[in-house]
């Protein structure tokens, strides 16, 4: 059988292509594409990392004062005082009404909280007591009120008074040797233990001035009937030196009307709570023989440090005297109260006119005593025996002690509770004018 053509030839075509490749020169390789080899990565080094700040403390220091700020001695050192430590620390605000009654002062505290009052400061007692309603609504809001018999406290209702009996004692030594007719007249508000507190530290001034010059001095108390009443405190005053021939007058009142009544007169003025001839310009320095200047700072400073060290439970009763201090936005170190008149302090807040008329024996006394005040180691209601007068407030429980009895022995220490609530008699050798 004879082959196939198509067979044979297809046969031919494959041997013939077979031969061509093998004469074929040998292809190049294609390179391979790189390998791709692993990054390892290098850490730099970097700037350190600060862990966020704390957001500082702000607080809003709120008072309610119970009378207006311009005119008056209390209120004005209040609000003073508040605006130091705002200028002093620049997380402190201030804000304040003015003129508030008691069934104001709830109502004007709790806006006041609303809009960021961290502490609320009632500036008299009877404006303060209300603010213990509503301490425990707002746990995290201190609340301050003057104490002036009332010891009421609660873990952030807070109670304070400064000592302003110390440097009013120093005010009775120099108006025990300032008078010549032998009359000094006192200007006062209502029968409260923190007005006859602040007066027997005064009359135990003048009553250690006299027995030292070997004088015989009368202290004379009107009373006004509250604590900001201009004409009647300026006709007690009249009344004082035209009837029973004062020739030093003072006040525990809150109006200018007794300086006026001193000016007018030509008598000299002991002043209270501000130095007024440096802070308002009254009067001058020929009729202010001297006064006294409280800063109130001092005690708020203290709520502020406890505050923003977010303590919650602060000390509840503050009565700091002149051996606690604190330094001011300017570098000013000052005590809690001080001598101070046209913005001198210490023995050198007397009057240039009125020292010619203090013998040296009283200049050293007021020195020494205040040296050792601030230093902590006298107070004249623990060298003195206090013994009643038999005139005061009774109090609930607590009678007025009956004229002549001694309440506390010379050299003992009283308490602070007696001295904030229960002090309620006069020293003996007031008297009281009805």
């Amino acid at each position: 059988m004879k082959p196939n053509k198509s067979f044979v030839f297809a046969a031919l075509l494959l041997i013939a292509s077979m031969l061509l490749g093998s004469c074929a020169p040998a292809a190049t390789p294609t390179a391979a594409p790189p390998v791709e080899q692993p990054t390892v990565a290098v850490e730099q080094p970097t700037a350190a990392v600060e862990p966020p700040t704390a957001e500082p403390m702000k607080i809003t220091l709120a008072i309610l004062h119970f009378s207006p700020i311009a005119g008056t001695t209390w209120s004005g050192a209040h609000d003073r005082g508040a605006k130091r430590l705002a200028a002093k620390y620049p997380d402190v605000t201030y804000v304040y009404r003015e003129n508030v009654l008691p069934d104001q002062v709830n109502p004007f505290a709790e806006e006041l909280i609303a809009s960021g009052a961290n502490i609320v400061i009632g500036n008299a007692e009877f404006i303060g007591l209300p603010l213990k309603d509503i301490a425990d609504k707002y746990p995290n809001v201190y609340f301050g009120s003057i104490l002036a018999s009332d010891s009421t406290t609660k873990p952030n209702f807070i109670r304070f008074f400064p000592r302003q009996y110390q440097p009013l004692y120093l005010e009775g030594l120099i108006a025990g040797a300032l008078t010549k007719t032998g009359n000094i007249g006192i200007v006062s508000a209502f029968p409260c233990v923190q007005v006859i507190r602040r007066q027997a530290g005064f009359i135990l001034g003048v009553q250690d001035a006299a027995a030292l010059l070997n004088k015989e001095i009368n202290v004379y108390v009107k009373f006004a009937g509250n604590w900001f009443l201009p004409a009647d405190e300026q006709a007690i005053a009249e009344t004082l030196v035209d009837t029973y021939k004062v020739d030093v007058l003072t006040q525990q009142t809150d109006s200018g009307s007794p300086l006026d009544v001193a000016q007018k007169k030509g008598v000299w003025y002991v002043g209270k709570d501000m130095d007024i001839v440096g802070e308002y310009g009254w009067g001058d320095l020929n009729t202010v023989a001297v006064s006294f200047d409280t800063r109130w700072e001092v005690i708020y400073d203290k709520m502020i440090q406890e505050y923003m060290a977010g303590n919650m439970t602060p000390e509840t009763i503050l009565y700091p005297g002149m051996e606690t201090t604190m330094t001011l936005a300017d570098g000013t170190v000052e005590a809690t109260v001080d001598l101070m008149n046209d913005h001198k302090i210490g023995i050198d807040a007397i009057s240039p006119a009125a020292l010619p008329s203090i013998p040296q024996e009283i200049l050293d006394l007021v020195k020494q005593r205040r040296e050792q005040m601030m230093a902590g180691t006298w107070d004249p209601f623990t060298a003195h025996e206090l013994v009643s007068n038999g005139t005061g407030i009774e109090l609930e429980g607590l009678p007025i002690p009956a004229a002549g009895t001694v309440v506390k022995a010379a050299g003992e220490v009283p308490t602070t509770e007696f001295l904030l609530g229960m002090f309620n008699f006069d020293v003996q050798g007031t008297t009281i004018l009805k």
